[in-house]
């Protein structure tokens, strides 16, 4: 991941958010309101993303069509994109 990554841990998955692949889209957001938003530089940052079902957290991770945002499950495996 870069410098200008993000990361949180989020029902059991550790999602990587990577700021420098991020064009804007704003997909994540509109897939699970309230888990991502889109911060000043029209980048996606995370918001409460422990608020927002698992099932629709990983179906926002996958919506983004530049694979900026990774996810990976409890044992290390690479689950989305």
């Amino acid at each position: 991941m870069s410098a200008e990554s993000e990361e949180r841990l989020v029902h059991g998955f550790r999602i990587c958010i990577d700021r420098e692949i991020c064009v804007g889209f704003g997909d994540c957001v509109t897939a699970a309101p309230g888990a991502f938003k889109l911060d000043e530089a029209d980048l996606a940052t995370f918001e409460n993303p422990d608020r927002v079902p698992p099932e629709l957290l990983l179906r926002a991770c996958d919506a983004c069509p530049v694979d900026a945002i990774i996810v990976w499950d409890a044992e290390g495996r690479r689950i989305a994109p």
